[in-house]
C-alpha cells in the first residue's frame, strides 16, 4: 500500500500525562500528526495516534481511499482486526469508526514495540516528547486539573488539532 500510518502513544504514568503521534508517509512525503492530554491513559493516547493519522488523510488528502495502519497496540489491532469487545474509551472508538467508514481499505498491523522497527522507534520518541511537555505544564500549572477529553479541544493539540511537523 502506498500510503502508511505508523502510531504510537505514551502515558508517563497509568493515568497521567500522555502524547501521541502518528506519522503518515505517502507518496508526497512523510507527515507528522502528534498531541497530548494532561490527565490519560496508554490506550487512550494510542488511539489518539490512529485519530490523528486517519484525520490528516482525511483532511489534507481525500483522494487516498486505502491506507495501512502499523502500531503497536495489540488491543486496537485486535480489536479491529478480530472484532475483541471494547469495554472502555467508548468516546475515542466512535472517532475511529467515524473516520474508517471513509476509507475504502485499511489493513491493520500489529508491530512489535521497542523492537528497532524505525518508524516505530521515531513515533515513540515524539509521543513520549508530547507526554513530557504535559508534565511539564501540569508542574507548572498552565493546565487544568481535570481531565480533557480527546474529542474536545484540549491544553495542547487533540487528533483534531494537531501541529505538524
Amino acid at each position: 500500500m502506498d500510503t502508511k500510518i505508523f502510531t504510537d502513544g505514551s502515558s508517563l504514568g497509568n493515568p497521567g500525562p500522555g502524547g501521541f503521534c502518528a506519522i503518515i508517509e505517502t507518496k508526497d512525503g512523510n507527515h507528522v500528526a502528534k498531541g497530548g492530554e494532561i490527565d490519560t491513559t496508554n490506550n487512550r493516547m494510542e488511539m489518539a495516534g490512529i485519530i490523528a493519522g486517519l484525520n490528516f488523510l482525511r483532511k489534507n488528502m481525500p483522494q487516498i481511499t486505502e491506507c495501512a495502519i502499523y502500531s503497536d497496540s495489540s488491543l486496537i489491532i485486535q480489536s479491529m482486526k478480530e472484532g475483541w469487545k471494547r469495554k472502555k474509551n467508548k468516546d475515542l472508538w466512535e472517532q475511529i469508526d467515524k473516520l474508517i467508514v471513509q476509507f475504502k481499505k485499511i489493513d491493520w498491523n500489529w508491530i512489535r514495540g521497542h523492537a528497532g522497527h524505525p518508524q516505530n522507534t521515531k513515533a515513540d520518541k515524539i509521543a513520549v516528547e508530547e507526554a513530557e511537555k504535559q508534565q511539564k505544564l501540569a508542574r507548572t500549572g498552565k493546565t487544568p486539573a481535570h481531565k480533557t477529553s480527546i474529542a474536545k479541544k484540549t491544553t495542547t493539540q487533540d487528533p483534531l488539532q494537531m501541529s505538524l511537523i
